[in-house]
């Protein structure tokens, strides 16, 4: 006779195998989510299954933990991970990836829409056409838009969207792909002028992560600048200027980048009509608000020129 003893969740329950860990967020504003297991996820066709070495924390993930962007799901957006599925009739696309280490784009594109097809060839003039995709107006983003995060033990990408990761480099510096993607994002776009006639006076606002990865950036840009235009570090070629307000964050950066670092109550006069010191008011040819604080945009506006270039990086 069958035994009619046994627990009913034993027929329903899930298999381990099938599950995985996650910190999630369960509604809009959650503040502080949950770690519990949700289903692992499989990877569509053209996706691969990741399994996540790291993951870092955002000031983003803060915001969206206190209700930014409406977000539910799983957090996270800063990752390396592992390859350990690929859904791809092509073989040599699954030899590629299988175990390789990986970081990725966080912006899936629809793939269908004109952006992601690119068939109006945008912003080919600045050689930015090809990344037009992570721009689809129909985007889901990796833990912030419509799409589960980094913050659990495997996520899922399209193959598209994966940078091999080179053996040299370290998980705990390989996390920090998708922050520093977003500084190189500004000299790719050309904003910053570097010629020896007149070349850009720079102003950074901001020390925290991505502040200091734009300082590095933009420092090693601007010494590859003087090294070929047989520039010394004169008056007539000024190095970047990163504003920040905590002195130990900015001796991680002036001895190792090719910028002049300045505590930001330099820069300010609370007396000034726009709250900014005469002697930086209007001063800046580029400036880049790394703050993420309506105050830093007021006073990025103050420092910068007339018809300058305003940059607000990482919001």
């Amino acid at each position: 006779m069958p035994n009619n003893n046994h627990n009913h969740n034993d027929e329903i329950e899930t298999p381990k195998e099938t599950m995985m860990m996650a910190f999630c967020i369960a509604h809009p504003g959650d503040q502080v989510g949950q770690v519990m297991q949700i289903p692992k996820p499989s990877p569509e066709a053209g996706f691969a299954l990741v399994r996540v070495l790291r993951a870092g924390v955002c000031n983003t993930d803060l915001e969206i933990l206190q209700g930014y962007m409406g977000f539910t799901g799983v957090l996270g957006h800063e990752f390396v991970g592992v390859v350990e599925d690929v859904n791809d009739d092509s073989a040599s696309f699954k030899e590629k990836w299988m175990g390789q280490r990986v970081c990725g784009d966080i912006n899936v594109g629809c793939g269908d829409c004109r952006v992601c097809l690119n068939t109006d060839q945008l912003d080919s003039s600045c050689g930015c056409s090809m990344m037009s995709r992570n721009h689809c107006p129909n985007r889901t983003v990796l833990g912030t838009l419509k799409r589960n995060g980094t913050m659990a033990e495997y996520l899922t990408l399209p193959l598209s969207n994966l940078h091999l990761v080179p053996p040299e480099v370290p998980d705990e510096v390989a996390v920090f792909a998708e922050p520093l993607a977003a500084a190189c994002r500004i000299p790719e776009q050309g904003l910053i002028r570097y010629s020896p006639k007149r070349p850009d006076k720079v102003a950074i606002l901001g020390d925290g992560k991505l502040g200091l990865m734009i300082a590095e950036v933009l420092g090693r840009e601007y010494s590859s600048a003087c090294q070929q235009q047989q520039q010394d570090n004169s008056d007539n070629y000024p190095p970047p200027v990163l504003f920040g307000k905590h002195p130990h964050k900015l001796d991680l950066v002036k001895h190792s980048s090719g910028v002049e670092c300045k505590l930001v109550s330099e820069c300010q006069d609370a007396s000034a009509f726009n709250g900014v010191a005469a002697a930086h008011a209007g001063q800046y040819d580029v400036v880049v608000d790394a703050t993420g604080s309506p105050a830093g945009l007021s006073l990025a506006a103050g420092l910068c020129r007339p018809m300058g270039t305003l940059v607000r990086s990482g919001v």
